[in-house]
């Protein structure tokens, strides 16, 4: 009776093992299956790198290359970043499209306030001075823990902006709303920091020199 009982057990754990290799061998062919399309899962989430209304720099007729960069204006490494750019915007001009989305750091003060700052200058048709502005005297207003709204204000007079509407502008919730949906974008898309740049929509590695930046710029045009 003894024997008997453990042929019982036996058979059963082998049958029991063939049925669980069976799984395992099934689930493994259908993991593999679909993972040869290289889709996205779906549900994944994704956002756009230029978007209909991003803010531009400089424009191409062709719009083969697009170079974005997300900045915040009270970041160090973006004005380090800054003559590269502006030395590049100088040498590309009509041939690449260069566009700025905003992605404030929350640690920084007045970066949310800049953005903004910039934004309803950029409804008066003064992104590109507002923008230089930020970043020439970013080192007499960055990294204070103190509002810095009269030297924004002082800066849109200088400007000769609309001050009526310059301060409706940048107390707008569409505005602060906008500038909130680049950050989210640029969360969604991985950024973790500023500046980052993209071009045609693949992430560069941070900090670029003008001389390896250029040679990525020169390699998308000939494409």
């Amino acid at each position: 009776m003894k024997l008997t009982t453990n042929v019982k057990v036996s058979a059963a754990l082998v049958a029991l093992f063939v049925v669980l290799l069976s799984v395992l061998l099934y689930t493994n062919r259908a993991g593999t299956n679909a993972g040869t399309t290289g889709q996205e899962a779906p549900g994944a989430a994704t956002a756009p790198v230029w978007t209909p209304d991003i803010r531009t720099l400089s424009t191409a007729p062709d719009d083969k290359v697009q170079l974005v960069e997300f900045l915040d204006f009270e970041c160090e490494s973006c004005r380090a970043l800054y003559p590269v750019m502006e030395q590049i915007r100088n040498e590309y001009v009509g041939r690449i499209d260069f566009g700025i989305r905003y992605f404030p750091i929350p640690s920084h003060t007045n970066s949310h306030l800049a953005a903004r700052v910039v934004e309803a200058a950029a409804r008066q048709g003064r992104l590109e001075p507002m923008y230089q502005l930020m970043y020439d005297t970013q080192a007499q207003w960055g990294e204070s823990s103190q509002s810095q709204e009269k030297v924004f204000w002082g800066f849109a007079e200088q400007l000769g902006l609309d001050m009526a509407a310059f301060e409706r502008d940048v107390n707008d919730p569409t505005v602060s709303a906008r500038v909130d949906r680049d950050f989210d974008d640029g969360l969604t898309l991985g950024v973790q920091g500023t500046p980052t740049l993209f071009l045609n929509g693949v992430e560069l590695p941070p900090m670029p020199t003008y001389e390896q930046l250029r040679a990525r710029i020169d390699a998308a045009l000939a494409e």
